[in-house]
């Protein structure tokens, strides 16, 4: 029999963490809680605790849940992260994922969505910050006022560095590789995220609104991250009206 997944619940209301241990004890996993931010650092710098998906709150008591997931993606830790919060402004979420979270969901939340959620990431695993170059593309790709660099991660608008994550950087690749053509958010889901489409998802679209607000002069009328009514998105390089 295979070791049970280990998740970590980092959650300061005590009702909620015990409801979210209960059941996902249920399906089998092997659950820790915690209730702030320093000792979910803590257990997951531990070498005896090897965890395979952190699921945070953003309200916490001393550090918010934004600062524990940036200071583990600047520690270099990969563990698949998904964000549970009250905040429902785009902005929330945008923060969310710029920080380096792999997923977010809404409170109060549907069960199911989040068990869903839980075995993708779950089996999806850890994704690797390897240089995202390919031969079609090679390390370095210019667009507009952009450069872009694959291999190092350093982003260039107007001449100024732009900070993108992992994630954001992955979903550019995918575009740029896919030039012209129209990729489905369902697509997108599994290509960049490895995740089965979910019809509640709005991942892809606030990833396309991060790139949109770093690269295209004008957010509201994009003229390279081009949306097509009831299919998906389509990347133009030279720039063209939607």
């Amino acid at each position: 029999m295979s070791e049970r997944k280990h998740i970590l619940v980092v959650e300061d209301e005590a009702h909620l963490a015990l409801g979210i241990q209960y059941n996902l004890e249920a399906e089998g996993y092997r659950v820790t809680t915690v209730g702030d931010g320093p000792a979910a650092l803590a257990l997951l710098g531990s070498d005896d605790e090897a965890v395979d998906l952190l699921v945070l709150d953003l309200m916490l008591p001393g550090m918010s849940g934004y600062a524990v997931c940036e200071t583990l993606r600047e520690q270099g830790d990969d563990v698949p992260v998904l964000i549970l919060s009250a905040r429902s402004l785009a902005e929330d979420r945008t923060r969310g994922f710029d920080v380096g979270a792999d997923q977010y969901l809404q409170k109060p939340f549907d069960l199911q969505e989040l068990l869903a959620r839980v075995r993708n990431l779950l089996a999806r695993g850890r994704i690797p910050r390897a240089p995202l170059s390919t031969k079609d593309i090679g390390p370095e790709y210019r667009f507009n006022s952009a450069v872009v660099n694959f291999d190092t991660f350093k982003v260039l608008v107007d001449d100024q560095p732009v900070r993108l994550t992992y994630m954001e950087l992955k979903l550019l690749r995918h575009f740029i590789e896919n030039e012209g053509v129209v990729v489905t958010r369902s697509q997108l889901l599994e290509r960049v995220w490895g995740l089965a489409s979910s019809p509640t998802t709005r991942t892809v679209d606030n990833f396309v609104m991060r790139l949109r607000k770093v690269f295209e002069a004008d957010p509201s009328r994009p003229r390279h991250f081009l949306s097509v009514r009831g299919a998906g998105y389509r990347f133009v390089r030279a720039g063209e009206d939607e």
